[in-house]
């Protein structure tokens, strides 16, 4: 058992925070606001007398107007807390656009978004017991693409070089336990089977029942800016070294498997 505080409550530190609760945790957790029961993340007091009592620390708060907002108001905090174990939820999009070739932790950082690549690489010198959490495309219940296939929001797009990885959320927290007693460092947590998106949507349009939505180009399909970004990099993910070191193994190996627990 321990006590962690998690900066940042949202889908996949909440769905950690669940798992450990389960198993008799005490989870502290921050939000901007202070909701329900969280801490107000500008809540000074509050915020550093749960870090003198936690005995894990994860933050999973991206950068924001180009810097990290945990590391700027607190980070010599956690530097000096007590805690054996802090953690980092960062992004697979720190290693930019691959053409289509597996990345694993040696490769470059050379993502697009210059404060994403210094956020990862802060926290992996703030201590040394920093274990960074690098993610692609997160998804699970309640975010899946059978959320989007039934609310139309599901797309096909005509780039047929195009792959993604992805990973389920129950994978992610099971990710973060099993490095409570790991070696500290950068993991990538992805599944076993990057795959074009539109797998996912015809995997999900036969879970469904529901027609195939038209295949289109980036420019028929009228994207969001986020959504075509999405589209803007080409690279599979692999998870080697968190399954040698950690003992991980992911729950969901594959979209089918993934997608199927979310129906």
């Amino acid at each position: 058992m321990g006590q962690m505080l998690i900066f940042g409550l949202g889908y996949a530190a909440s769905h950690l925070a669940d798992r450990l609760r389960a198993r008799g945790w005490d989870v502290a957790g921050t939000t901007q606001d202070g909701r329900g029961d969280s801490i107000a993340f500008g809540n000074e007091a509050r915020v550093l007398a749960a870090l003198r009592s936690a005995t894990h620390i994860l933050s999973s708060v991206p950068p924001v107007e180009g810097a990290d907002p945990v590391l700027a108001r607190y980070g010599d905090a956690i530097a000096l807390a007590p805690a054996a174990w802090v953690g980092y939820l960062s992004s697979t999009g720190v290693y930019g656009d691959a053409g289509g070739a597996w990345v694993d932790e040696s490769a470059p950082i050379r993502g697009r978004r210059a404060d994403r690549n210094a956020a990862d690489a802060a926290w992996q010198r703030l201590r040394g017991d920093v274990s960074v959490f690098r993610l692609p495309g997160i998804y699970g219940p309640g975010r899946s693409i059978l959320d989007r296939i039934r609310e139309g929001r599901a797309h096909r797009i005509a780039l047929p070089e195009q792959v993604f990885s992805r990973v389920h959320v129950d994978d992610i927290a099971g990710g973060v336990i099993a490095s409570f007693r790991g070696p500290a460092g950068a993991y990538n947590l992805a599944d076993d089977e990057p795959c074009h998106q539109n797998r996912l949507v015809e995997w999900g349009c036969a879970i469904l029942g529901m027609p195939l939505p038209p295949l289109q180009t980036l420019d028929e399909a009228g994207l969001s800016p986020a959504a075509r970004a999405f589209y803007a990099e080409n690279r599979r993910v692999a998870n080697g070294k968190a399954k040698r070191l950690l003992g991980w193994t992911p729950r969901y190996p594959s979209f089918r498997e993934g997608v199927v627990s979310c129906s």
